[in-house]
């Protein structure tokens, strides 16, 4: 029988346990589970609830507990339902009904609420530091390829003369803004809900923040409905990784297209790529291409808690019992994408010449012309026409900007001086956007040194 079943007559159906159990996904929470407990019997103890020798033995046994479970020497049962189930059993066992005080002034569902914060605060520390590392080396890859030059994209097509480090470092933007976007959750998921019971909070005299304190909780959960019925802090971490997600996949879609024959921008290391079983001359970017996939299961996971908790009636609902393969699933996603990515970056081998190559297309200083004749007092709009009009010539030409003379220039551009038949240099068109966040090189320093000081 188990260990609610006081009421029932009839054991509970075997397919029915089969569709009710937790354990194969949720015993990953024992550790945290297990150091909730021991809290909370601590503070049972000083609040006279239990005896202190009882609390003290509760404590040793659970730590046992715990280290079966860690070496793997421990049986689990779908008749058991859960880890909570499975660790207050295995208490029972060998203490008997001193054993069964844990459970005094606590419900599953402030315990599940607990175990799941406890556990997602550690998790969000180690996405951090995985975060923060391919950050670095992104930020190392950016200074080694400083004077990298390479025409930037705007709708997939060449836009201006970019420097490769300015677009690598437009993802460590990013990535900062995920981390700080990690952060912000790790503070509201940081508050304590046990002591909360099932809905109604405890007739008993429990001390809610002693536990928070021995927990590292910043504070306790003000509503006990609330604390037992919510799950918008794992709503908000699924966000939070949907997002980067977005983000990888995004950086995933540049590494694919610069590493095809068409854009041969980068080479990636073999060790990060697999062949075809057909062709035997193809090398295929898997890691970028998977990284790309994943990002839909990241977005999947946050659609499914979403859905599972947008109908909901308070308080708690078994329905919820579904949040940790979602939870579960997004975290062990993330994680792979950071564990094996920069790895990936660092070992990309970057082909300068040839996307030096490709930004010196003339084309590309179009804008610089613009710009040139608005110092000489052009109305931007008009210089734009003026631009426009010089391009069209060339096409119907077929010339390029570089190759005309002064006189042919200002047919199009009467403003034009021999100035502007310099301006089809990258390296030039590069140096001059110095604007803060500009490609530049000086402004690009400034950005790697920025990131190297804040991920120091």
């Amino acid at each position: 029988m188990a260990l609610w079943g006081g009421r029932f007559e009839e054991e509970t159906n075997r397919e029915v346990a089969k569709y009710t159990e937790s354990i194969s996904f949720d015993r990953r929470l024992f550790r945290h589970d297990i150091a909730g407990s021991i809290a909370h019997v601590h503070m049972l103890a000083r609040q006279n609830i239990i005896p202190q020798a009882t609390s003290e033995a509760i404590e040793r046994e659970l730590l046992k507990i715990r280290d079966r479970m860690e070496k793997g020497d421990f049986e689990y049962s779908i008749e058991l339902e859960d880890i909570h189930m499975h660790i207050e059993s295995a208490l029972i066992g060998v203490l008997g009904a001193e054993g069964a005080r844990v459970h005094s002034a606590r419900s599953r569902n402030d315990q599940v609420a607990v175990d799941v914060r406890l556990y997602l605060r550690d998790q969000i520390d180690l996405l951090l530091e995985k975060v923060e590392f391919f950050q670095k080396i992104l930020v190392e890859r950016a200074e080694t390829d400083k004077r990298a030059i390479m025409p930037g994209f705007t709708h997939l097509q060449h836009a201006q003369v970019v420097l490769f480090a300015h677009h690598l470092l437009a993802y460590v933007e990013m990535f900062g803004r995920d981390a700080e976007r990690l952060r912000d959750c790790r503070v509201r998921l940081n508050r304590m809900p046990l002591g909360a019971g099932a809905i109604a909070g405890s007739t008993l005299p429990i001390d809610r923040a002693s536990v928070a304190e021995e927990l590292h909780f910043a504070e306790v959960t003000r509503n006990s409905m609330d604390s037992v019925a919510d799950r918008d802090f794992a709503l908000e971490l699924l966000s939070d990784l949907a997002i980067f997600g977005i983000h990888i996949s995004r950086l995933s879609e540049d590494i694919i297209l610069w590493s095809s024959q068409e854009f041969d921008f980068v080479e990636l290391s073999d060790d990060y790529c697999t062949g075809s079983s057909l062709m035997p001359q193809k090398k295929n970017p898997d890691v970028a291409e998977l990284s790309r996939g994943k990002s839909a299961r990241l977005t999947g996971d946050l659609m499914t808690l979403l859905t599972m908790c947008k109908g909901l009636p308070l308080t708690y609902n078994r329905d919820l019992q579904e949040d940790k393969l979602a939870i579960f699933d997004a975290l062990d996603t993330a994680t792979a994408i950071l564990t094996v990515y920069p790895g990936m970056i660092a070992k990309m081998k970057i082909k300068a010449d040839h996307m030096r190559a490709r930004a010196a297309d003339p084309y590309l200083m179009a804008t610089d012309m613009a710009e040139e004749l608005v110092r000489l007092g052009v109305p931007f709009r008009t210089a734009h026409s003026r631009v426009g009009s010089l391009v069209k010539y060339c096409r119907e030409n077929n010339t390029s900007p570089e190759k005309l003379t002064l006189a042919q220039m200002r047919e199009s551009i009467p403003e034009a001086t021999e100035a502007f038949l310099n301006l089809f240099d990258p390296e030039a068109s590069v140096a001059k956007r110095e604007s803060e966040g500009g490609t530049g090189f000086r402004s690009v320093e400034r950005q790697i040194a920025y990131w190297k000081e804040r991920l120091a």
